[in-house]
């Protein structure tokens, strides 16, 4: 069993009580079942993140705009089975969607995976994100350090020379030096012309 899926489930279980709505969310085969409880009133928000969950895994879209929710929760077991199904469902969306929330400075205490998120999906818009929510992080007295590494370490894994720059004046913070040593000798060299 996939681990995301495993933590999930054990979360979701003790949530619910044990109910027997959890056990045949967790059992059906259905996605209409599944993409019912996103929409149906009343449910509760275990139902719907395993709904989603379940359907982002399967790559079913009806799931894009809970999960996109998850994602910005302020629960961090939520937001990390968020990023993990959004990062299998293939919805083209997605890193637009991570962009919007890792680079949102009202949100920034939540950007930690969406941040991850958009180093897994290597899209267009990944290193841009994370090039501008690392600059915001390098500010005097910024208490958001692990996103500030989380962004260190996307760039270094995704190795876009645009980011040699930040990554440059982030080698000046001690708490992110070490990350940025290592991010930088991932970038390839400029070629010479000769």
């Amino acid at each position: 069993m996939d681990e995301e899926l495993r933590s999930l489930t054990e979360r979701v279980r003790s949530e619910s009580g044990g109910s027997a709505d959890c056990e045949r969310l967790l059992a059906t085969g259905d996605r209409d079942e599944l993409a019912g409880v996103l929409t149906e009133p009343g449910r509760p928000l275990w139902a719907r993140e395993l709904a989603a969950f379940r359907l982002g895994l399967a790559g079913d879209r009806r799931a894009f705009e809970s999960l996109v929710l998850l994602l910005n929760h302020r629960d961090p077991p939520r937001c990390a089975s968020a990023a993990h199904a959004l990062a299998r469902l293939g919805d083209p969306r997605t890193a637009r969607a991570a962009a919007a929330l890792a680079t949102n400075e009202l949100r920034v205490a939540y950007a930690l995976h969406p941040v991850r998120l958009l180093t897994a999906l290597r899209a267009p818009e990944s290193v841009p994100a994370l090039i501008t929510t690392l600059e915001r992080r390098l500010r005097p007295h910024d208490p958001y350090r692990r996103v500030a590494l989380a962004c260190v370490e996307g760039l270094g894994a995704l190795g876009d020379a645009r980011a040699r720059r930040v990554l440059n004046e982030a080698l000046a913070h001690p708490a992110l030096a070490e990350a940025a040593v290592h991010a930088l000798a991932r970038i390839p060299q400029q070629q010479r012309r000769e």
